[in-house]
């Protein structure tokens, strides 16, 4: 088949988890004997211009790459790249077109009218984060809409969503989870010149956005007695005045350390040297870092919101979505209990690497792509 694969901002990159599930698809499908070409969005890292690369790679992997022109202006560059990639996967040689995210659909009925088949992947319900201002999330709700009317297929990551499509729309849709990887543990090296040292530290990793929680999580760490530190890592997208808000609120605790946006080796130490990973979203769709954290075999707190403790299946602690006091109690008492903290260590990879395959998940949305239903 050819495939076009549009909605993400660039691969290779870890800007955020569509990233990682595009490359991952396209990849598999690509070593399939597959032609997929995926659309990225020009413009600059959201992360810093640091992050941009050099000369830009035609083909990773076994994809090919292709630019989607965008006006790069915050607020409008995500649907000016969607509307020019739509426009040219819809005259392209293509016999599928799959959108990423509920903002990019809004134009999927271009490719729709030109005989292509659409799949359309919900990787959350972005019309309720709260970055969003009215006209993107009227935007993004129109995005929803479309893809209820034109698209073949709808992908899901969780139950939640799946009930959500049916209650508001009576729109079955199909639910395909993310994938994971059994990962290489490494040894603490990079992570040394940050200060850090294996069991030493608390992680987040994630963008700093409002409906990651990350503000609950540092007036939690705040109030905990233990020499542990605190690390979060992630990059600011759009929201450069929350990451403000959030430094803002860790001052005066030497133990909070923000390291930006990282990626490979480092990100790999990070994940296999913490003493627990912590994920207190808002809100979620399916969260790519949770299934990371907890294939490196780690300690996981979660908000109890329905998208993490569907994965995490009780292999995880859970906390009341939102409330800092119980979240700090947790993460206290982790901190004082070791045996804790092992008797989760224990079997939460397997959990994963068994249940969420990136192989699995490939051929069950290839068979979407075949017009066969995937249950």
């Amino acid at each position: 088949m050819r495939i076009a694969m549009l909605g993400h901002k660039r691969i290779p990159s870890r800007e955020g988890g569509i990233e990682v599930v595009v490359e991952e698809l396209s990849a598999r499908m690509a070593e399939r004997g597959h032609k997929v070409t995926c659309y990225n969005r020009s413009g600059h890292h959201v992360s810093g211009k640091e992050f941009d690369g050099g000369k830009k790679q035609k083909e990773y992997r076994g994809i090919r790459l292709k630019i989607a022109p965008a006006l790069n202006v915050k607020g409008i560059a995500a649907a000016t790249a969607s509307l020019s990639g739509a426009f040219r996967a819809a005259f392209g040689r293509y016999d599928v077109v799959h959108f990423h995210a509920e903002g990019p659909a809004f134009v999927c009925w271009l490719p729709k009218i030109t005989g292509k088949r659409v799949v359309v992947t919900i990787h959350g319900l972005d019309h309720r984060r709260a970055k969003w201002g009215r006209f993107a999330r009227s935007y993004i709700m129109a995005g929803e809409k479309n893809a209820v009317r034109f698209a073949d297929e709808i992908i899901v990551l969780s139950r939640e969503a799946q009930r959500y499509f049916r209650d508001t729309y009576a729109r079955e849709t199909t639910l395909i989870p993310n994938g994971a990887e059994r990962p290489e543990i490494r040894p603490a090296d990079k992570i040394r010149s940050l200060g850090l040292e294996k069991d030493g530290y608390l992680l987040f990793v994630g963008r700093l956005v409002p409906e990651k929680g990350i503000q609950y999580l540092i007036r939690a760490f705040k109030g905990l007695r233990t020499d542990k530190k605190l690390v979060i890592a992630g990059g600011e997208s759009d929201a450069a005045t929350f990451a403000q808000q959030l430094r803002a609120e860790a001052e005066g605790d030497d133990r909070i350390l923000f390291t930006g946006f990282v990626q490979g080796a480092l990100l790999e130490e990070l994940y296999s040297s913490a003493y627990l990973c912590c994920l207190p979203s808002d809100l979620e769709g399916m969260p790519l870092t949770l299934l990371e954290a907890m294939s490196y075999g780690n300690c996981c707190v979660v908000s109890d919101i329905p998208e993490c403790t569907e994965v995490t299946e009780g292999q995880a602690a859970a906390f009341k979505q939102g409330d800092v006091e119980d979240l700090r109690r947790k993460l206290q008492q982790l901190c004082d209990e070791r045996e804790s903290v092992e008797g989760y260590r224990r079997g939460a990879a397997d959990l994963i690497c068994k249940k969420y395959g990136w192989e699995d998940v490939t051929e069950r949305t290839l068979e979407l792509y075949r017009g066969e239903k995937s249950e």
